[in-house]
């Protein structure tokens, strides 16, 4: 963050423009099925080698626990939705 926020500054002293695209995963992944997301985003979008690894890994061993009147019920991996 330190380096990018650096970028911008030294592009706005050169009176550069500077963009940013940020990408929030949270909604496209709600309902999408992980590992059809995965081959999606390689074979279509063409994202691969450590951007593919870096979500691989958000999406990837993921559990998820509830609680409910005092119960607690059994451990699930999840396989779609967001972590």
């Amino acid at each position: 963050m330190l380096q990018f926020m650096s970028d911008v500054c030294k592009a706005a002293d050169c009176q550069k423009v500077t963009l940013m695209g940020l990408l929030d995963l949270s909604a496209a992944i709600d309902c999408v099925d992980h590992p059809i997301l995965l081959q999606h985003l390689s074979l279509t979008f063409g994202i691969c080698r450590a951007v593919l690894d870096w979500v691989r890994s958000f999406l990837t061993g993921r559990t998820q626990q509830v609680s409910y009147g005092g119960r607690m019920y059994s451990i699930i991996t999840l396989l779609c939705g967001v972590p």
